[in-house]
């Protein structure tokens, strides 16, 4: 007679209970839990181990390796052919025009149009380098008339928006980038880029570290969270002590005192184009204009509080020691 499912002694499992899986011989069941620790476990050896990154999530050692090497380009282009530093600024200002639109065409559906864009940034920056302000206005004019005649080829519709978007755009890169060559082209035109990137440097580096060690009280929280009042102090402190410095190192006929009005007044306005470049990048939804400098975004990531300072600094040099 077989075995009934329910009688006592039954090889069969009862419903209400089901048979629990045996451990092996010589082995203690494993415990449910093992399982998923060991595997985390494996997922946590098998994965990459990532490069060390600074606040922010930027990759420090790729930062750090670009900056060095745009200081050098920098510093050959300046020091041996002085128009080489013009062609790398026009090389900058074309592309952040580009990376600058076609955020706007992915992110807003925005049409700028970019070959009159470019090609006028280009006049910009050369007109302003031999012919003065008078020149780079002219051409910033000129480049706004292309663009509108440009649009009339496509429907009229967003005509509007996307006029105003390049004029934004002219004005905001190579317009902006024009009093670089300005400064460039005065006789000691070398000596005032080394200080006009110094004093925004230096306001750029004093706040990250007076920020990081000493930053309580939010900027701008709902604007850029990591900026805080303490940290611009300290960036002004520090552009102010470099501008002092270098007013009276290397600019002829330059004043201590003169360089610290220039510094403090250049880490403000950084600060300030530095702000603005977040609330544009914040209404398209991105972190980073582009992905072209490892470690630093795109071109117009690093340009955000140059563009605003230049004019600043031209207009202040222009005062303090002539043009």
């Amino acid at each position: 007679m077989k075995d009934s499912p329910h009688a006592p002694g039954s090889r069969g499992a009862s419903p209400q209970h089901p048979a629990s899986p045996q451990a092996a011989p010589g082995r203690l069941a494993a415990d449910p839990g093992d399982r998923p620790r060991a595997q985390e476990s494996q997922v946590a050896q098998a994965e990459p181990q990532q490069p060390p990154r600074q606040r922010g999530g930027r990759n420090l050692p790729a930062a750090i390796g670009v900056g060095l090497g745009l200081g050098a380009v920098i510093v050959v282009s300046l020091f041996v052919v002085k128009v080489l530093f013009l062609v790398v600024v026009v090389a900058a200002a074309s592309v952040g025009v580009w990376e600058l639109t076609s955020r706007l065409a992915e992110r807003k559906g925005v049409e700028a149009a970019l070959p009159p864009l470019l090609l006028g940034g280009v006049a910009m920056l050369t007109c302003a380098y031999w012919i003065g302000p008078q020149g780079a206005a002219a051409a910033l004019a000129l480049t706004a008339l292309a663009m509108m005649i440009w649009r009339m080829s496509r429907p009229p519709e967003n005509y509007l928006r996307d006029i105003t978007a390049g004029v934004f755009t002219a004005f905001y890169v190579p317009f902006l980038a024009s009093f670089v060559a300005l400064m460039l082209s005065a006789h000691d035109g070398p000596q005032r880029i080394v200080l006009f990137l110094v004093v925004t440097v230096c306001s750029d580096t004093g706040a990250y570290a007076v920020g990081y060690k000493l930053g309580r009280t939010k900027l701008a929280p709902t604007i850029s969270p990591g900026k805080t009042r303490e940290g611009l102090a300290g960036g002004i402190a520090l552009s102010m002590l470099a501008g002092a410095l270098l007013m009276q190192l290397i600019i002829k006929d330059g004043h201590w005192w003169q360089g610290l009005i220039l510094g403090g007044c250049a880490a403000v306005i950084a600060t300030l184009g530095d702000l603005a470049e977040s609330m544009i990048k914040r209404d398209l939804g991105i972190k980073d204009m582009g992905t072209l400098l490892p470690g630093h975004g795109g071109i117009m990531d690093r340009l955000d509080s140059l563009l605003p300072t230049a004019p600043v600094v031209w207009l202040l040099l222009t005062a303090f020691v002539g043009s």
